[in-house]
């Protein structure tokens, strides 16, 4: 079965939280099209003066985070199964933007641009995959959703800021169309949502923006596999296996990334824990996710030709 979801006043909202009701309930297998504003709430491509007087849609209230568009509720989704979002296609808008430097943060104070808003245009074109900024720069695109996930178990409204083990804000630039997102399910039903198109970003997002772009197309196909239990995000890749760890360190979400690698590769390779930390030290690499979004991300990535 195939759904289709707009950004309105029915779908649009600034929290996770596991007493929202879904909009939208499906079988798994079933597959949803979504259209995303950006993560700022535009109302249109940013005009010039203050970022933050930017005109946003109607929606959009004080304290809102990234605009989601959802909540999904998927049959027989529940915590203790794994939720499989299968990433078919990820097609921007024609506009985006970035900005550094407007948030006293600790980045900003070290890059030195603390208080000197600095805001890139960028014009985008799908079908060339290219984007141009007002200073001549052009850059290839490689559109990912920064925010994919659901609510955390605890009752009331949580922050879309920091990611989390059922996913959120978890700004992985691999999630790009034919990947697949593996997620530990929190509250019945799931409550997935989506936001937060990126049309191109770095490993790190060291300023705290991407190229934040609404997108005009965004399909995914759910799943639920009721084997296979998570305790963080696990993603396939092209080629490879990725699994993502977050702390409030990048020490710790190395250590969450590799400890989840390890489990991965004992199962898959038949493998002693021992044994499959000597192998992940020769084959298993190690990135950076982002920086920015208070709680750091880290992902360790197994290629499939890695061990033969």
């Amino acid at each position: 079965m195939r759904h289709h979801l707009e950004p309105d006043s029915g779908t649009l909202h600034g929290y996770f939280s596991p007493d929202y009701p879904p909009v939208l309930t499906i079988d798994p297998g079933d597959t949803v099209t979504f259209r995303t504003l950006d993560c700022w709430w535009s109302a249109g491509p940013y005009q010039g003066g203050r970022h933050d007087d930017r005109a946003r849609v109607a929606q959009h209230r004080p304290g809102f985070g990234h605009a989601l568009t959802g909540p999904i509720a998927i049959r027989g989704a529940r915590p203790g199964t794994t939720l499989s979002v299968r990433i078919d296609e990820v097609v921007p808008a024609s506009w985006g933007t970035t900005l550094a430097g407007s948030a006293l943060t600790p980045h900003s104070e070290r890059y030195g641009i603390a208080g000197t808003e600095t805001v890139h245009t960028w014009q985008l074109d799908p079908a060339t995959m290219t984007g141009r900024n007002q200073l001549g720069h052009s850059v290839a695109l490689r559109p990912f959703l920064g925010v994919l996930g659901m609510p955390p178990a605890q009752p009331g409204e949580h922050s879309t800021i920091p990611p989390r083990r059922c996913g959120g804000n978890l700004d992985c630039k691999d999630l790009v169309a034919g990947s697949t997102l593996l997620l530990p399910v929190t509250v019945d039903g799931a409550l997935f949502s989506v936001g937060d198109g990126h049309a191109a970003q770095g490993d790190g997002e060291i300023c705290g923006t991407a190229i934040e772009c609404p997108m005009d197309r965004v399909q995914l196909t759910f799943d639920l596999i009721e084997d296979r239990p998570l305790t963080g995000p696990v993603a396939r890749v092209d080629g490879a296996w990725l699994t993502l760890g977050l702390g409030d360190t990048l020490d710790a979400a190395t250590a969450d990334a590799l400890d989840a690698m390890i489990t991965l590769m004992t199962r898959r390779y038949d493998l002693s824990r021992g044994d499959a930390v000597v192998l992940a030290s020769v084959v298993v690499d190690v990135r950076v996710t982002q920086i920015v979004n208070t709680v750091v991300g880290v992902h360790a990535r197994l290629a499939d030709d890695a061990l033969r």
